[in-house]
């Protein structure tokens, strides 16, 4: 490709010096939220000691409104949205990015908030492996009419490195668990709120009960597509 542009993020091969911009990125950090990314980068600025304010660090995607980045040091902080679709449109271009920057050794986290399963509030949960609806470790993705199955096993390694520094800081009671990506936030996940619910308390719980005994810790809606995006590009990647 003479040029690639990287449309969701308002930038290009062509209209910018991708190497010199990120090619120090060692940490890519995602997250639902673009407030919450924009905290997190100004506390990753204190936390680096880099000069100038935190508030004045500036939103790389400005020139888009569907994810915000910002680049502090060698940590890169992205929104994501919500959900499977929206996520996937983010890697596939952070992956591009990445690999245009010449970036080596990169880490990539994902920070979010979840629904937790048989844990007490406020548990920070390391994902093991992502999970479908039925507690299968795998993504579906459909490619020309065509079911593509991956596997969604995350770095090993990076967990038990996370999971020693929770016994270290000795503030956030932290586990190792499987993560079930859900298709929805409402029926998908057992709630019984929505506009449609088609099941009773009692089948929620079980669903549940039925979850936590396949090792599901925690619940949400984009961990599937994060693992096996990482895993079939050779990323190491870490879910919390």
């Amino acid at each position: 490709m003479e040029e690639d542009i990287l449309y969701h993020f308002s930038l290009s091969t062509k209209t910018h010096n991708l190497p010199e911009m990120f090619g120090d990125t060692k940490f890519v950090c995602v997250g639902g939220s673009a407030n919450r990314m924009r905290a997190f980068a100004q506390f990753m600025h204190h936390e680096v000691k880099l000069t100038g304010t935190p508030e004045d660090i500036r939103d790389i995607c400005e020139g888009t409104d569907r994810y915000c980045m910002y680049k502090v040091g060698p940590v890169l902080s992205i929104s994501h949205g919500m959900g499977v679709p929206s996520i996937s449109i983010m890697l596939h271009e952070l992956i591009k990015l990445l690999h245009h920057a010449q970036c080596r050794d990169v880490v990539l986290f994902r920070l979010g908030t979840s629904g937790g399963v048989g844990l007490a509030p406020g548990t920070v949960v390391i994902t093991d492996k992502a999970v479908d609806y039925s507690f299968r470790p795998r993504f579906e993705q459909v490619v020309l009419g065509k079911v593509i199955t991956r596997s969604t096993e995350l770095d090993e390694g990076v967990a038990k490195e996370l999971l020693q520094c929770s016994n270290e800081l000795q503030n956030f009671p932290t586990v190792i668990g499987n993560t079930m990506c859900t298709h929805d936030f409402y029926e998908g996940q057992g709630r019984l709120d929505g506009a449609l619910c088609s099941f009773s308390h009692e089948e929620k719980l079980e669903y549940l009960r039925k979850a936590y005994k396949a090792g599901v810790r925690n619940i949400e809606m984009e961990s599937t597509v994060f693992a096996s995006m990482c895993r079939v590009c050779g990323l190491k990647g870490v879910y919390l």
